[in-house]
């Protein structure tokens, strides 16, 4: 007969097959709720590099299987929206053996480390890589103060 120990392990039992279980059950929640948008840290999507320089931010994000027609670009004062669809490469479902790769509806917004001109972006979408150029306004540049005597 076998012993319960502390956490409802069984002595005797294979110790490990719970910890595996929990962990793929873990696993499974983490990535339905990636799937959802409810995380923004790693696996979040889509992923971004975000450059901050004196006179504005370049953002680079990974967009594979977005076509220009399906993304929304928003950036107001310190925050930009990535906004859109990726549609999956076959309809049929039969036809996966695994999928790991999400499509459907995302929305990512990026707090960025200042205020941009919403009127300066320039955007590129080539290959699915998204480049974007985000011009700092002439008011929130950082200027030397002169000191007179």
């Amino acid at each position: 007969m076998a012993t319960l120990l502390p956490f409802g392990f069984l002595a005797g039992a294979d110790s490990f097959r719970e910890l595996r279980r929990l962990q793929s059950e873990m696993d499974r929640v983490m990535g339905s709720l990636s799937a959802a948008g409810e995380l923004t840290a790693a696996g979040a999507f889509p992923a971004v590099n975000v450059y901050a320089g004196q006179e504005g931010i370049a953002v680079v994000a990974e967009l594979p299987g977005v076509e220009k027609d399906d993304l929304e670009i928003h950036a107001h004062n310190d925050t930009l929206t990535l906004r859109g669809t990726r549609r999956p490469a076959s309809e049929a479902r039969e036809a996966y053996h695994r999928r790991e790769r999400r499509s459907g509806t995302f929305t990512r917004s990026i707090q960025l480390p200042y205020r941009i001109d919403p009127g300066r972006i320039e955007a590129h979408l080539d290959n699915g890589v998204l480049r974007l150029s985000l011009a700092r306004p002439e008011e929130d540049k950082p200027r030397r103060i002169p000191i007179r005597s």
